[in-house]
């Protein structure tokens, strides 16, 4: 068993050293590319065609990346300078026990997303398959699709590295393929003039924050991979760079199927291969390539991410474990198909959301309150109880956390705003953390974090 093992990552919460640091410019990049382009932001980018003319949706997407990315960014930029992972970094903020809610939360969202990502893969593949062959098994291609992605992740950082290099450039030679093929088959100049809704759903303000939004949702989990970037410039870059190309391709493409199926009378969808495999079922294969690339990408970083935040609870076991748990249980859990899309999805969106005021209040923590240090070897050992607030717990962090969840919460699904809720939330529950915290005189903590300062 050991000999079998012994080739697996070994990879901890503890703060990589910088000459064992991996990450150039290009894996920075190709990894933040693989990232995000992803068949959920594809099956986002759908909703804001009809609903907002072709070019604006398009503005929109680029616009709202581009402001998303900042605070993505930062939040990675924390990971390099400490080399410690997301949900380990909480601890800063939120205490050395208060950091355990977030991660245990963390760890069911990021399975939880594996679960669908994995279905819609397996989808768009027994769709290009059908249209090639007549062949059809969903369960089959669900299946393979997971085991696919534990067999890359428990290799670790490394081997997500190097598949990363490899399928971001095969995704980006592949997306222009498949968008190519579509301008020229159906009229591009038709999709530009196309009439948007009268009453649309979906706004210009509402489309920009939740383009914001998808930004937000890799926040939990970007310091776990960007701790191995060689350098801050390099992290920051590679990181801009990589997601803002992958939500233009990504979210453009699942507006620009949108548009041409309903031009085309089919029914509204997301799926390429839908769009292009009746007609082309060779091409049609090829957009299942992409969509089934995208999914193994992501969803490799999600079960790292989820193994990392579980990680950050029980420190002491080995990587490849939970990492093999997580991953069958992925497994049984794509198998719940369409209850997934039904009620599932909605559900991790909710926590998602729910997530923002945990971000801001780190990004507070570290910038304004700690003046960008965290005492790395205290985070871990905990042995000058630096982080230990209250009881283990920084009551004003979770105080701030409260409000700002039920603020998201209400004005995303009781009474929604018309310029969406993740900016107002993020802006509100950092203030109030900055406030608590200057009220109560706590930033000082009885250390020096200037002199001591990475």
């Amino acid at each position: 068993m050991s000999d079998i093992t012994k080739g697996f990552g070994h990879d901890s919460v503890r703060p990589v050293p910088m000459n064992q640091r991996s990450m150039g410019l290009f894996s920075t990049f190709s990894l933040w590319v693989g990232a995000n382009v992803v068949v959920t932001t594809v099956f986002t980018g759908m909703f804001f065609v009809p609903d907002l003319k072709y070019l604006t949706a398009i503005a929109v997407i680029l616009f709202g990346s581009l402001v998303g990315a900042v605070p993505l960014i930062l939040m990675g930029n924390i990971g390099t300078r400490t080399g410690l992972p997301t949900m380990v970094l909480t601890k800063g903020a939120f205490g050395e026990r208060g950091a355990v809610l977030p991660s245990a939360v963390n760890t069911i969202i990021l399975i939880g997303w594996t679960w669908i990502q994995a279905y819609m893969a397996g989808l768009s593949l027994d769709h290009a398959v059908t249209y090639l062959t007549g062949y059809s098994n969903i369960n089959l291609f669900t299946i393979l699709t997971e085991m696919a992605v534990v067999a890359i992740t428990i290799y670790g950082h490394r081997g997500i590295e190097a598949t990363e290099n490899i399928v971001a450039t095969l995704m980006i030679v592949l997306s222009v393929i498949v968008f190519g093929y579509m301008f020229v088959t159906y009229d591009i100049g038709n999709l530009i003039h196309m009439e948007a809704k009268k009453n649309p759903a979906i706004t210009v303000m509402v489309a920009f924050d939740i383009v914001v939004a998808t930004a937000f949702s890799w926040m939990p989990t970007v310091c776990d991979f960007n701790r191995n970037c060689i350098s801050e410039k390099t992290g920051m870059i590679g990181t801009y760079l990589g997601y803002n190309l992958a939500s233009l391709i990504a979210m453009g493409l699942g507006a620009t199927v949108s548009g041409f199926s309903i031009m085309g009378n089919m029914k509204q969808t997301y799926d390429p291969v839908d769009l292009i495999g009746q007609n082309n079922p060779i091409l049609g294969l090829v957009a299942a390539i992409v969509i089934f690339l995208s999914v193994l990408s992501t969803n490799v970083m999600a079960l790292y991410s989820a193994t990392m935040s579980y990680l950050s609870i029980f420190s002491r076991h080995r990587f490849w474990v939970p990492t093999l748990v997580m991953g069958i249980i992925s497994i049984v859990g794509a198998l719940l198909k369409n209850w997934l899309l039904e009620h599932f999805q909605s559900f991790l969106l909710m926590i998602g959301t729910l997530f923002i005021p945990v971000i801001a209040v780190v990004l507070v923590d570290y910038y304004i309150l700690k003046h960008k240090h965290y005492d790395v070897n205290e985070i871990i050992t905990g042995q000058n109880k630096t982080y230990w607030y209250w009881k283990g717990v920084n009551l004003r962090a979770y105080l701030a956390y409260v409000i700002g969840a039920v603020f998201a919460y209400y004005f995303s699904y009781i009474q929604t705003l018309p310029t969406g809720a993740t900016i107002l939330t993020f802006l509100l529950t950092s203030f109030i953390y900055w406030a608590l915290m200057k009220l109560g005189k706590s930033t000082s903590l009885s250390y020096d974090y200037e002199s001591r300062a990475v």
